[in-house]
């Protein structure tokens, strides 16, 4: 089942919006397919997963329907893209991105 806010999830048995967030980022490949949609391309079936590379069809299929439910991902045209909501999550994620490239962990 999706994690959706609302719904009980992995850490949450109310369904708490960033938990639902948390749980469906946290499965494989989702965050690199959100990755791989951040530009203004739609990428085929194919071509996301090359660019993937490699994670099986059954995978990267079971993830697009996930990311497609929680409303981050549409089927355009013959490729996939980013809804509105998609590309508000990818800003924030580059400012997570530009966070991670400045980060200097204690050794």
């Amino acid at each position: 089942m999706t994690p959706l806010p609302g719904r009980p999830v992995r850490g949450s048995a109310t369904g708490r919006p960033i938990m639902a967030l948390l749980d469906l980022l946290g499965r494989r490949w989702a965050l690199r397919i959100l990755w791989e949609l951040r530009g203004d391309s739609t990428p085929t079936f194919r071509e996301l997963q090359q660019r993937c590379d490699g994670v099986s069809s059954s995978v990267l299929a079971d993830r697009l329907r996930e990311l497609g439910e929680a409303a981050l991902v549409e089927h355009a045209g013959e490729g996939y893209g980013l809804t509105g909501q998609g590309r508000s999550l990818s800003g924030t994620l580059a400012r997570l991105d530009a966070w991670a490239a400045e980060w200097r962990p204690r050794l």
